[in-house]
């Protein structure tokens, strides 16, 4: 189902200005509070990975520039870096043309999973041969 408000916002012209907290307040929030979270590596434009925010997360994202995020299994804020030292600053962030996702571009420091590779997605698929490649060293 179409986010009524992004959508009566399509035609709007290229540089438009819209208010950061009109935005943010019809973002579409799933049942539990939350909106995916696609983080992107500001120089290299590398996916790093996937999580989810609340409200909250993303207000703290947005004040600090820390990247906040909610974790589902602890049921709390979680400050990327904040234990690991592998920090993640947001540099921009982009919401998608239906309000159900966010996209962050970071300056990342050290590796992003919490493997030690650098991003999450290190399970390669090669579909001709339908088999799956580990790539990337942990360094945990």
């Amino acid at each position: 189902m179409k986010n009524e408000y992004f959508q009566a916002r399509e035609k709007l012209s290229d540089r438009t200005l819209l208010k950061l907290s009109e935005v943010v307040s019809h973002l579409a929030f799933n049942e539990q509070g939350l909106i995916p979270v696609i983080t992107q590596d500001v120089s290299t434009k590398q996916v790093l990975m996937f999580a989810w925010m609340n409200k909250h997360s993303l207000e703290q994202t947005l004040i600090t520039k820390k990247m906040t995020y909610w974790s589902r299994s602890r049921k709390k804020l979680w400050v990327k870096g904040e234990t690991s030292g592998n920090a993640q600053l947001l540099v921009s962030i982009s919401f998608d043309c239906d309000g159900d996702t966010v996209l962050c571009q970071v300056e990342q420091t050290g590796p992003a999973c919490h493997t030690g590779r650098p991003n999450c997605f290190y399970f390669d698929v090669d579909i001709e041969n339908k088999e799956v490649m580990v790539c990337g060293d942990a360094s945990i």
